[in-house]
């Protein structure tokens, strides 16, 4: 049996230094000074490997264990990198065309717990009351805790028309309670515009997709069309918006801002994650695609602009709002947002896997970090509705386990949004809060908003 063990322990360490040294060449081949190899490290590792593979209680497949470690590899360093198997890469894939199946949340993982981030717009989840800041324990009968990401989104999505229970947990409910939602086909439209007074524009985009930025050019021309004149003033609602492609999030700023103006900027360890994106096609637009914005009127680059944000306002968005606030172009109005200011880089492995790597921290045009910290209003205004849930409930980056450091005020102490104490319960297992449509004619900070563009307008006329 030693023996066997010894030799079990050979091959392993084999077969994991192999692995490590692969990925180890191929992550420094354009790199002049190689690292050398943590010896004692693998050699941890594969004692580990060795241990489970002869002594655990049932059989465990080399391939189980490797995706397992290279799953905690990833999942130990941020809430945002990840391995992504062949079936998730597919639906990312699928998830930046604006068309997948599922229940319509973002999520990240805490404590081993399936986290929601921010529900999207018109979605089931969205629609049966989920929050931002919910934890979900179960899917069906099964306890999230101790699956991955993967595996709990991948529970989550379905065939469209099937049924599946969660149990959250809330910090605003006295006890978990449980929520049947219907899988559907996810259709989100990105784009949504109307004149809510004449003069006054107001468009609002849920998710930064594949083609938000055309779908943008689209609205921006309706309006103008449908006003008869020009616009007296804008409103952009990047509320509740959890972000999306970085291409779109650029070729809506573009949108705004005056060419080749400077709209966000990446710094990393590598070359290619040193990025500076300008208001320009090139850095928008994919492949040999026509320019949306070319024929756009003119009117948008100098119109009274006021952009609404917050704490679900996170990654695109914050980039959106932090090139416009950066430039003077439009007044920020909302409150907080969520402060996701980091770059995944997808990276394609074998057998059409991949790997979600942070490689690099966003930076606004005057070199704000955005990360664990976000976008602070220029007008502070809180929906009387949800001003205690934003205060207090509100899911944000510097509250995930593990996030990752703003990079420059690490000095300064805790990086987290002051909370104001909780409500007491009462009593209610389940207290949904009773929001305004984002756009309706009910919405606190979209009336702000307008108000602000009016007073505008007259000391413009002045």
């Amino acid at each position: 049996m030693s023996r066997r063990f010894k030799e079990l322990g050979l091959i392993s360490i084999g077969l994991v230094a192999g692995i490590f040294v692969s990925l180890h060449f191929s992550a420094l081949a354009d790199k002049e000074m190689p690292l050398p190899l943590p010896v004692e490290e693998l050699r941890a590792f594969s004692d580990v490997f060795g241990r489970i593979k002869s002594d655990y209680v049932e059989p465990v497949s080399d391939k189980k264990l490797i995706t397992e470690a290279i799953n905690g590899m990833l999942s130990g360093l941020d809430p945002h990198s990840a391995y992504l198997d062949a079936e998730a890469f597919k639906e990312l894939q699928v998830g930046t065309q604006g068309e997948f199946g599922g229940l319509g949340i973002e999520v990240g993982m805490e404590d081993g717990l399936v986290k929601v981030i921010s529900p999207i717009e018109d979605t089931p989840a969205f629609k049966a009351g989920i929050q931002s800041g919910d934890l979900i324990i179960k899917l069906d009968d099964t306890l999230v805790k101790g699956l991955s990401l993967n595996d709990a989104v991948k529970r989550m999505r379905g065939k469209p028309g099937s049924t599946i229970r969660l149990t959250v947990v809330r910090k605003s409910a006295p006890k978990p309670f449980q929520v049947d939602i219907v899988r559907a086909v996810i259709k989100v439209q990105s784009v949504k515009y109307k004149l809510p007074e004449p003069g006054y524009g107001f468009v609002r985009i849920t998710q930064f997709q594949e083609h938000t930025g055309e779908n943008l050019a689209a609205a921006l021309e309706n309006l103008s069309k449908q006003n008869k004149a020009p616009l007296q003033g804008l409103v952009l609602d990047l509320r509740n918006d959890p972000g999306g492609l970085l291409t779109a999030a650029v070729g809506v700023s573009a949108a705004f801002l005056p060419k080749d103006a400077l709209v966000v900027y990446t710094e990393g360890r590598t070359a290619d994650a040193r990025m500076r994106l300008l208001a320009s096609p090139e850095y928008y637009l994919r492949g040999n695609a026509k320019d949306y914005l070319k024929d756009l009127p003119g009117e948008f680059t100098n119109v009274p602009m006021v952009v609404l944000v917050n704490g679900g306002s996170a990654s695109a968005s914050e980039i959106v709002a932090g090139a416009l606030q950066d430039h003077k172009r439009a007044v920020i109005m909302g409150t907080q947002s969520f402060g996701k200011g980091s770059v995944q880089t997808i990276l394609p492995l074998g057998s059409n896997t991949a790997i979600k790597l942070t490689t690099a921290r966003y930076y606004t045009p005057s070199g704000r970090s955005i990360q664990a910290k976000g976008i602070e209003p220029d007008i502070m205004v809180e929906d009387p509705a949800t001003a205690v849930f934003d205060s207090t409930l509100r899911l944000r980056e510097a509250d995930l386990d593990k996030h990752l450091s703003n990079g420059q005020q690490e000095q300064s102490g805790n990086m987290k949004p002051e909370r104001k104490a909780a409500p007491k319960s009462n009593g209610e297992s389940n207290e949904k809060i009773e929001v305004a449509e984002f756009g309706a004619k009910n919405d606190y900070q979209l009336n702000q908003a307008l108000n602000l563009l009016k007073g505008m307008s007259i000391l413009r006329g002045k």
